[in-house]
Formats: C-alpha cells, sequence, structure tokens
C-alpha cells in the first residue's frame, strides 16, 4: 500500500502506480480468500481494505484515461 502511496503521488507514474495496485488488489483478494478458509471473522475484516484498494484502483483508472 505505500509503494502505491510513493509511486503514484511522489513519482507521479500512474501506469506504474496502476500496475502496483492490481497486484495488491489480487495480493489481498488472495487473503482474504485464505482467511476466510480459517476464520469467517478475519476474512470480513478484511473486506474494508479490499474496498479502499477497489476505490484506488477506480481512481487511478481515471487519472490514467482523462491524462495521456
Amino acid at each position: 500500500n505505500l509503494a502505491w502511496s510513493v509511486i503514484f503521488f511522489a513519482g507521479r507514474r500512474v501506469r506504474l502506480a496502476g500496475v502496483e495496485l492490481a497486484l495488491l488488489w489480487a495480493t489481498i483478494l488472495a487473503t482474504v480468500v485464505a482467511f476466510f478458509r480459517v476464520r469467517l471473522l478475519a476474512g470480513l475484516l478484511l473486506l474494508p481494505y479490499l474496498a479502499w484498494t477497489s476505490f484506488a484502483t477506480a481512481l487511478n483508472y481515471a487519472f490514467w484515461t482523462l491524462n495521456p
């Protein structure tokens, strides 16, 4: 998560930040699935983080498409 902030805000590399977000999103999703298998509450507690990352991905995509 920190890497995205550095890449996006400090580095101003929107495309690279999008790639990093895609990897982060996939990793969080895999973690959510793994945690659900162990304990339902653990998986549920990670859903807001997945939602935030999805929102950040949408914002990153908007910047990418609106600023070629």
